[in-house]
């Protein structure tokens, strides 16, 4: 699905779609009665402005994706540098507790989902779509969005990989009851995070411990990460591979066809997590709605900032408390507080510096390229990166740099041909859009 877009006017892609400008529309003349009425009053809708805030702040987070062909980890073992290693760190996943900045690219993702939702139904409602058809449509880009995740899960497969865990999967599988919950007040978004929040956590919690003779070799947990990172005490109903979403996804998982039976996911993945991910989503519906309300700019940027600053203090406190672990990989109710706090903060930042004191505009440019056009540049860095690279790869000079430094060479010029294939898309006013 394809659009073109008028560069002013707002027409915003993918499933993080801010506002489209909305179509100036007509007021009812009142009813006649005098012989020569006065002409009827037309008065245009305001148009939505689009906030440069919010796709720079996408634009971070698929670059962060996009840039993973830099291979930075390889170049810090590779190399012994503290300075790669850090940079390396910060472009993995943490293996289970923590947070890294590469940890926060799906829960940014997941947040800005939530920051567009009221500025797409404003725009909606003013193009005089009705609630009823605004929701199937919402519910239909959920089912696109299911789709591509588990299309994009199984190039390169012999047969389909019906996996649920993806970034775009999980949002589907939310994403239609968070528009829902786009048309109640501010007060039941907060009440709605909380009943998942807490029910969640609940789940886990009530659901029994595997017992002394379980054996986690056989479900991908050897003894040595469980001496690592392994949880004891009540955490250990967050364990990896022995909770109660593993235990979903082993009868789930294997309703669809498969080459062998669903014994575990690697890391730990599962699909119930789309639950704390609609939370996730909620914290950014919240914000939105501040975000598109009447709060002079400034008491907007405390807003974002408080919030951040409570949901960071109450994951971490329930992660050090041993309440609730904060892991992301199975998305405990802790990680969504503790992830969505910084996201908030980041949307602060950006909110301050690209909207409000407009400093470094043409700085944030490359990012409002890139997060104008988000799922093409996921579709791109999620499935095409092979494609990319074994492209360049034979035309480049990798004696001259030799091994240790070759996946940067390599991996620059794929993340700068990404850059340009995006760039070609914006001026060209050509958006994917769900």
């Amino acid at each position: 699905m394809i659009a073109r877009a008028n560069r002013r006017g707002g027409n915003l892609c993918g499933t993080m779609s801010t506002a489209e400008a909305a179509p100036a529309a007509i007021l009812p003349a009142e009813p006649v009665t005098a012989p020569d009425p006065a002409p009827a009053v037309v008065e245009p809708v305001k148009p939505i402005s689009r906030l440069a805030s919010i796709d720079a702040y996408r634009g971070l987070v698929m670059f962060l994706m996009m840039a993973e062909v830099l291979h930075l980890r390889d170049v810090g073992r590779a190399t012994g540098s503290k300075v790669w290693q850090f940079l390396g760190y910060h472009q993995s996943h943490v293996e289970w507790t923590g947070c890294s900045l590469h940890d926060m690219i799906q829960p940014s993702f997941s947040f800005l989902v939530g920051v567009a939702l009221p500025f797409s139904i404003a725009s909606r409602r003013g193009r005089g779509q009705s609630i009823t058809w605004m929701s199937l449509h919402a519910f239909w880009r959920a089912f696109i969005l299911i789709l591509l995740g588990i299309f994009l899960r199984s190039i390169g497969k012999n047969q389909t990989n019906f996996t649920f865990e993806d970034t775009l999967t999980q949002i589907g599988l939310g994403y239609g009851f968070l528009f829902l919950l786009g048309f109640r007040p501010m007060r039941d978004q907060w009440i709605a995070l909380a009943v998942i929040l807490v029910g969640y956590w609940f789940a886990f919690a009530v659901y029994p411990l595997p017992g002394s003779d379980f054996d986690y070799q056989k479900v991908g947990v050897s003894a040595e990460w469980l001496r690592v990172h392994g949880f004891t005490g009540f955490a250990a109903h967050w364990q990896k591979n022995g909770n109660l979403a593993w235990r979903f996804d082993t009868w789930f998982l294997n309703l669809f066809p498969r080459p062998q039976p669903f014994t575990h996911n690697g890391g730990g993945y599962a699909t119930l997590s789309f639950i704390p991910t609609l939370g996730t989503m909620i914290l950014g519906l919240i914000a939105g709605g501040v975000l598109k309300g009447p709060k002079p700019a400034l008491r907007k940027i405390a807003f974002f900032v408080i919030a951040g600053v409570a949901c960071l203090a109450v994951g971490w406190l329930l992660g050090v408390t041993g309440i609730c672990p904060v892991v992301k990989r199975i998305w405990t109710p802790s990680w969504t507080l503790f992830s969505g706090g910084l996201c908030f903060l980041f949307l602060a930042a950006f909110y301050a510096v690209a909207d409000q004191f407009r400093v470094g505009r043409w700085a944030s440019f490359p990012l409002l390229v890139i997060g104008a056009n988000s799922i093409a540049a996921y579709v791109m860095a999620d499935g095409l990166g092979s494609v990319f690279e074994r492209s360049l790869k034979p035309h480049l000079p990798r004696a001259a740099v030799g091994p240790t430094y070759e996946p940067l060479l390599v991996g620059g010029t794929v993340l700068l041909a990404y850059w340009l294939v995006l760039l070609w898309m914006y001026r060209r006013r050509i958006f994917l859009r769900i």
